[in-house]
Order: C-alpha cells, then structure tokens, then sequence
C-alpha cells in the first residue's frame, strides 16, 4: 500500500483511544476545585483514516488569553476537517484554572508557561506542565500554541518560533501570519521545552487578553489551515491572497518618560521613524507633557490601550525590518484579506 494511503494509527489520550476514523472528547483529569468538584481539561480529537502527521493545538494557557478559545471552537466546526490525513489533537483551554477565574496564572499565582515541563509530584501549575507534557506533546510532531497581549495590551498578528530550526521556520512561514519573530526563549516555557526536544512548534500572539478580536481570530483559524494543508494534513487548495511574512531583526519596548495620561497615540501596525513623536504623556491638570519618542525606524507591533502609564510602563513594542515600507505594504495587505 502506497505510503500516501497507508491507514492512520491509534492514539491514545488519558484513558481513551481514538482509532482511524473516528473523533473523540477527552477529559483529562487535573486538580480538583477546593469545594471537591473535579476539573479536566478538555481535549478533542479527530484521526483520520489515513496516515499522516500529528499536530496539537492549544490556547489559554494563560487562562485570560481567550482568542485562541475561539479560534479553536471555530476551526472545529470546520466541514474540511472530515477530509483530515493524520491525526489533531485540539486542547482549546489548557490552564482550566485561571480561564475560571478570568485569570493568566494559577490559583497558586504561578505563571503556567514557567513552569514546563513540570512534574507528576510539584505545585499544581507543575502537575498540570507534566499532564500536558506527557498526554499531548509527547503524541505529536508539531504544535501550534495561541496567545494573546496582556491585559489593555494589544499585539499585532505574528508568529514567534524558533526560526534557527528550519522546520519550524517552514512551519512559521506556511502560517501566513505577517510578522515572524525570532523572539529569546524563556525557561520553563512550553516552547523551551518544544526546542530541547526538537520539537517544531510556533506561537501565535494576537489581540489582548479577555477580549475577542475578530480579525485575529480569522487569521488564526486560516494559519492553523495552512499548516496543515503544508504538512499534507489536508487537501491542498489554491490561495486567493498569498502573504508573505517579513521576520524581524530586533523588537523593543518604549516606556513612558514619565508618570501621566497618555494621548495621540501611533496606532498598531503603525510605520514610525527614527525622532517620530509617538504619544505624548501629561499630567491630569494639564500643566506639562512630554513627548514619547521612537528611538528607531520599524513598525508597531504591539501596544498598550491603557490611557494611564506609571514612569517606565511599557507603551509600544516596535519591530525593525530590513525593509520597512515593505512589511507596511503586507500588514495592508494582511487586514484586507482577513477583513469581513
């Protein structure tokens, strides 16, 4: 039997196993709740009939960042999936705790994304790493985790990965997404743990926590889709728009000069120069402001709505690109594709 059609295999998950063919919810079980109710974090799974790779996805591992919710509830619903080769593996709310609570961390207040790849005996944010670790990652080939900006903190569609490995940056480019940051990884983050083991896997970062953004929500939907026609998981169809993404050299934060109100904004997505006035901060009587300057030429990719700034919040992430006005064209081009 040729390789192409050679049947799917079994995956199991918890105490579950999904067969070719079939689709499955898993509950896996996690730390129970104080009043003794019992908590799992819920899995879907579709195998398909043939062979083929196994991709996961997942979002809310901070449990306020809900765009990835959707993108995963909506790309379920999705009538291609019935023509899926191998295996995907959804888990569309991974810190249970914290999206109860409307909250990034844990109710032991420690950062879930710091804390991989855990362990079977540690804090329960280390329980839950393990949990995720040995049922979900452990079965795939590639992974897609969502995320979004803090809270009031907005971030442009973009890919972080680790583009050094040039399956990922395959993976990173196939996603479409406009921008493609070869962003420092972090100890105890599930993408550390992704790049020891050499485990191709890309971060999507869009809209800002508690807050559903549509656009970022469809093009999250449409990038995972092309991954996964990219690794032959499904049928490959013609684009109508194809988006080429532009990685960034470098990004930086700007911070407030000073304690105040902050007005005039440059918008996200924004092209700023070298010396551009960028916002400007004031005190509530209106006695004095102070310009925030942009300290070199690029585009805005991330940043903060929040009217008020202490002395040294962070204001704006600004990326540079060999090319400028060449990644400027593209975010254009980006909005128009995804927009209703």
């Amino acid at each position: 039997m040729p390789e192409a059609f050679a049947k799917n295999s079994r995956i199991t998950i918890g105490d579950t196993t999904v067969g070719p063919g079939e689709r499955a919810a898993i509950s896996l079980p996690i730390a129970d709740l104080y009043t003794g109710n019992s908590v799992s974090m819920p899995v879907k799974v579709f195998c398909g009939r043939r062979a083929g790779p196994v991709l996961f996805v997942s979002a809310a591992i901070h449990g306020d960042e809900l765009n990835g919710v959707e993108i995963i509830r909506r790309l379920l619903k999705r009538k291609i999936l019935k023509s899926l080769q191998g295996t995907l593996i959804a888990v569309p709310v991974v810190n249970v705790h914290g999206f109860l609570d409307q909250s990034r961390y844990l109710p032991d207040r420690r950062d879930l994304n710091r804390s991989f790849p855990g362990s079977a005996k540690g804090s329960i944010a280390a329980r839950l790493a393990n949990t995720f670790i040995k049922e979900i990652v452990s079965q795939a080939d590639y992974g897609i985790d969502l995320h979004t900006g803090a809270i009031n903190r907005f971030n442009l569609p973009q890919i972080r990965a680790n583009i050094d490995d040039q399956k990922t940056l395959a993976l990173a480019k196939a996603f479409g997404a406009p921008v493609i940051l070869n962003s420092d990884i972090r100890d105890g983050s599930l993408r550390a743990c992704a790049a020891e083991r050499g485990f191709p896997m890309l971060i999507y970062e869009a809209g800002e926590a508690l807050r559903f953004d549509d656009l970022s929500i469809r093009a999250g939907i449409s990038g995972i889709l092309k991954v996964m026609r990219f690794l032959g998981m499904l049928p490959e169809v013609k684009p109508r728009n194809v988006i080429t993404p532009v990685i960034a050299d470098s990004t930086s934060w700007v911070r407030a000069p000073v304690s105040g109100i902050v007005s005039q904004r440059a918008q996200l997505g924004a092209r700023v120069v070298e010396g551009q006035r960028i916002a400007i901060v004031g005190d509530p009587q209106g006695d004095y402001e102070e310009l925030v300057i942009a300290p070199f030429d690029g585009i805005v990719i991330g940043r903060s709505n929040l009217p008020l700034a202490h002395e040294g919040d962070a204001l704006f992430n600004i990326a540079t690109f060999k090319g400028v006005s060449q990644i400027e064209n593209r975010l254009e081009a980006f909005t128009a594709t995804h927009a209703r």
